[in-house]
Order: structure tokens, then C-alpha cells, then sequence
């Protein structure tokens, strides 16, 4: 593979990939949640509404949009205090940024609610679906 070329899967193998990524991984805030692989509808337009509705959200809902790189950056820094299993977490992090980063397009992380957050890093597949992942957040 050259140096900056994304490695795409298959849809059916990137699904399996991103589910098998996902296993027993934790998004950790004032509570730990799991990652959860979604795949959604089409995407007709890159709206607030069409992304929300596709999620199922309310319209209503508090949203925030924030930077992909700014939601994984956190996650996938080794630190030198970090016991075996911390690093290990910050690895499988960094395989789950690359799947996304290698099978999606336009990728951007979006935060719904206040206090109890629902966090979506969203993304299109070669189809024009979308698809990424999901978890919760608790921040008082």
C-alpha cells in the first residue's frame, strides 16, 4: 500500500471489521460506555436534520459538532505512566481511528444532550450511508 492511500474495505468486511474493533471497548468520562458500531440510511444532504433524523435523534436535541482528530486525540496518546492495559486501550483506539479514517469520508463527531451526551463520530461509506460509531458521556 503507498503512504497515503486508504486501505477500503469491503461494506460486509468493513461492518465485520468495525464490529470486531468495537468489542469490549470503553469510552471513558464520568462513566464508562461502550462503543457501538452503527450503519444508517443514506445520506441525502450533510444537514443537522438529515443526520439527526437518520440517528433517530429529536430535533431539539442540544447539538455540538466537533473535529474528528480532537475526539480521538485523547484516546490514543500513550502516556509513559500508562499501565499494560492502558496502552493497550490507546492501541485499540488507534486501530479503530484508522478503520474509520481508511472506510469513511467526511467524518465528524457530533455531541447531543447536556450532562448525559450522546456522541456520534459519524461518517459516509463508498454507498453514500452512514456509519461510525457511537457512545454516551457524562460530564457535570
Amino acid at each position: 500500500m503507498e503512504s497515503g492511500k486508504k486501505r477500503r474495505l469491503r461494506k460486509d468486511s468493513f461492518e465485520a471489521a468495525l464490529q470486531k474493533t468495537c468489542e469490549g471497548l470503553f469510552y471513558i468520562s464520568e462513566t464508562d460506555a461502550e462503543i457501538i458500531p452503527f450503519f444508517g440510511g443514506k445520506e441525502i444532504d450533510r444537514s443537522r436534520e438529515t443526520i439527526l433524523k437518520l440517528l433517530g435523534l429529536e430535533k431539539t436535541a442540544p447539538t455540538e459538532e466537533r473535529p474528528f482528530d480532537q475526539f480521538f486525540s485523547r484516546l490514543t496518546k500513550i502516556q509513559d505512566w500508562f499501565t499494560p492495559v492502558e496502552t493497550k486501550n490507546a492501541k485499540r483506539f488507534l486501530k479503530l481511528r484508522k478503520l474509520l479514517e481508511n472506510n469513511l469520508e467526511d467524518l465528524i463527531v457530533l455531541r447531543f444532550g447536556r450532562i448525559q451526551i450522546d456522541i456520534y463520530v459519524v461518517g459516509t461509506d463508498r454507498n453514500g450511508n452512514l456509519a461510525g460509531i457511537k457512545t454516551k458521556a457524562v460530564e457535570t
